[in-house]
């Protein structure tokens, strides 16, 4: 076995910005929509990708990365195969958890909720504006599934060339995070944190400062 590494010499002190009550807004997805906003000026290469975290129903954890399509007070949408182990895992358990992590501005963004999928008309449209090869790619892939080899993938790829009009996949689709949880992070000197809630509790986004 290969010997251990320390890596306690890696470390870094975050001192670019601050997360205080009296600056944020009441809503949170206000809030994750100007985090959203800043992360994007900061030329992140991909502000909308987050790890999905699910689960089945005996505890048994998974994360991946999947990237964020849409997001408004009604959620937060993203498309995947729905046998895939995270469509499984949902189909069993729909409680879930996503998260952002905002390195050039010292930020992270926990959120936790319910999915359900979206409706098929959303998912028609979404997969008729990918690109085409993009739009293949979801007919050959069995996701999560064994597969013999590589050339396995690019054999089937040639095969639905020839299929003509490309259509969206019955087992293909989006689904949609209704947030009962949100956790702003924002790293702060010294490793004093601030970390700000919001708890959907009564009908309504109750607010609370966490120590870090």
């Amino acid at each position: 076995m290969p010997s251990s590494k320390d890596l306690s010499h890696h470390r870094r002190n975050y001192v670019k910005h601050e997360l205080i009550e009296g600056n944020i807004s009441n809503n949170p997805f206000e809030q994750f929509g100007q985090w959203f906003e800043d992360a994007g000026k900061a030329e992140m290469i991909e502000p909308n990708a987050m790890t999905l975290a699910t689960a089945t129903t005996t505890g048994k954890p998974s994360a991946r990365i999947v990237l964020l399509k849409a997001f408004s007070e009604n959620g937060f949408v993203f498309y995947t195969n729905y046998h895939s182990r995270k469509g499984a895992e949902l189909a069993e358990n729909n409680q879930a958890a996503i998260l952002f992590y905002w390195d050039a501005m010292e930020r992270q963004v926990r959120i936790e909720g319910i999915v359900e999928k979206v409706e098929l008309k959303l998912s028609e449209e979404y997969f008729a504006s990918r690109p085409y090869e993009s739009r293949l790619s979801a007919i050959v892939s069995e996701q999560s599934e064994v597969i013999p080899s590589r050339q396995f993938l690019e054999d089937r790829l040639e095969e639905v060339r020839n299929f003509g009009v490309v259509k969206r996949p019955e087992n293909w689709g989006g689904y949609i995070l209704k947030p009962t949880y949100f956790e702003f992070w924002q790293g702060r000197a010294s490793r004093l944190h601030d970390r700000i809630v919001y708890a959907f509790e009564n009908n309504a986004w109750a607010i609370s400062r966490l120590a870090p």
